[in-house]
């Protein structure tokens, strides 16, 4: 299932609310060396402690819904990894693998509505369909429409029905402008998805390319071999080696594929279009100390295609400056591309695991840290500040960087998304969003319902302002990077 699963990669959170205060005393949260609980007691008691805003997790913000993961870039990874199952096709979707529904050939439905059945049958968390027979949900969502039918209301009614019955609120079918709106971590630019041949390893088009997507005016389709990228050819490399290539130059207007159709050969060149994405990254040299330390605050609002370039231009920049110590604000950040919060892991540690997949059968996927690239230098203590609408990329960043000893968490406990999503393009334009696998930190924590416990209160560390208030929010004078040091330091911290 997992080997299914990623592909541009896409980690967004569906529904947001602050948490109930935790039961923890404000003290125990600033105790000096207190590192996150990992032991049973500590987890049920977190657990309980979140009950009561489990009920709360509805309230969703507005494009910025739910934790996707492009499955062909996990499909890429997989191919070189210890799954053995093979990568499944994308139906239609420019973020991964999707099965051409082999589990739904036999059926005799509309497309989309076997389409969604097999995907989820083969892909699905949830190995046991919320307690139902799938063959049999199969036949009872679609006892109202006839299999010749046409109309397309009856029958993606019927198919979010089948979808709903999974009882997983962030599991649903999205009509054409929704999926649409996804676009925005399209980390390519130009509506395709890659991924490797199961058989060839070669990179090919994964998925239908979106409707009036560049790829698509171009002619691409699914099952051609791209055999170059800007040149560079594709052999033995990954669709995440291919986004690193493209992420590269990222104002670049243009990406130019070397095709193979059949037996015919072509450069296609394609204009990127990153549907007005905004820049999601501001930063300043906020203070420099009496000790000389210069402190450099970086806001991060979303994971989008444009993340990573513009961090790593901010890091470079602050750098330049002589900055000596960082303040990475999270606070309100629901997420965005999950391969964008691994890349960004790797500006601050090079070759460290930041996640571990897991699927439904419980396969696991190990993600790691590009190596040498890191942005800073290594020594360099760096605090998070965390709220609790900060939830799943942001999760996924916070939780490697603290597991590895290379930040200090500070603020409120954070939301507690820790499951994945996958977009998959459905071949009428549609799409379906399915819950495909959770993540753990390197750690093995699954933050799950339960958020990442901060080392340092916002009593002791965050301004009064909140983050969305020019420079009160953003004062860092509070923050105690001696002791962000030794918590970095200390024997207590997982590595």
């Amino acid at each position: 299932v997992a080997a299914a699963v990623l592909s541009s990669v896409i980690a967004l959170c569906d529904a947001f609310t602050q948490p109930a205060s935790l039961s923890r005393s404000a003290s125990t949260l600033t105790s000096p060396l207190v590192p996150m609980p990992r032991r049973s007691s500590e987890r049920a008691e977190l657990l309980s402690a979140n009950a009561a805003r489990t009920n709360q997790l509805d309230i969703c913000f507005s494009d910025l819904c739910d934790e996707f993961i492009r499955p062909t870039l996990l499909a890429a990874a997989l191919a070189a990894s210890m799954f053995s199952s093979q990568p499944a096709f994308a139906v239609d979707s420019p973020n991964e693998d999707v099965a051409q529904p082999a589990a739904a050939s036999s059926k005799n439905g509309p497309p989309a509505y076997d389409e969604a059945w097999g995907l989820v049958k083969k892909y699905a968390l949830d190995q046991k369909y919320n307690g139902q027979d799938w063959d049999e949900a199969y036949a009872k969502y679609l006892k109202d429409v006839s299999s010749t039918s046409t109309d397309e209301g009856q029958i993606m009614k019927a198919t979010s029905n089948l979808v709903g019955s999974l009882g997983d609120k962030y599991s649903r079918v999205l009509d054409r402008d929704s999926y649409a709106r996804i676009q925005k971590f399209d980390l390519i630019g130009v509506g395709v998805t890659l991924m490797p041949d199961p058989t060839t390893k070669e990179i090919i088009v994964g998925a239908p390319p979106v409707q009036d997507s560049a790829a698509f005016k171009a002619g691409i389709k699914v099952g051609d071999a791209v055999l170059a990228v800007n040149g560079v050819d594709t052999i033995g490399r990954t669709a995440f080696d291919i986004i690193d290539q493209i992420s590269e130059a990222p104002d670049a207007g243009v990406v130019t594929f070397t095709i193979r159709s059949g037996a015919e050969y072509r450069d296609v060149t394609m204009k990127r279009e990153l549907l007005e994405v905004k820049d999601p990254v501001s930063y300043r040299l906020s203070e420099t100390r009496a000790d000389g330390t210069k402190v450099g605050y970086i806001r991060v609002s979303e994971f989008n295609s444009r993340v990573k370039p513009a961090l790593e231009a901010a890091l470079r920049d602050l750098e330049g400056q002589q900055v000596s110590a960082y303040v990475i604000d999270l606070r309100g950040n629901p997420g965005g591309a999950f391969q964008s919060a691994v890349e960004i892991a790797g500006l601050f540690m090079s070759d460290k695991l930041a996640t571990d997949v897991v699927d439904g059968n419980g396969v696991a996927l190990k993600f790691r840290t590009s190596a040498n690239k890191v942005a800073i230098d290594p020594s360099d203590p760096i605090a998070i500040w965390v709220d609790g609408r900060s939830a799943s990329a942001s999760e996924v960043l916070s939780g490697a960087l603290r597991d590895n000893c290379r930040a200090v968490i500070m603020g409120d406990q954070t939301f507690g998304k820790g499951l994945v999503q996958a977009v998959y393009g459905l071949k009428n334009g549609y799409g379906l969003v399915l819950t495909v696998a959770k993540y753990l930190t390197p750690a093995g924590t699954d933050i799950n319902k339960v958020g990442i416990v901060p080392d340092v209160s916002k009593e002791d560390a965050l301004p009064s302002s909140p983050g969305f208030v020019p420079f009160f929010g953003s004062d860092t004078s509070r923050v105690d990077f001696n002791d962000v040091k030794t918590r970095m330091s200390s024997p207590m911290c997982s590595t």
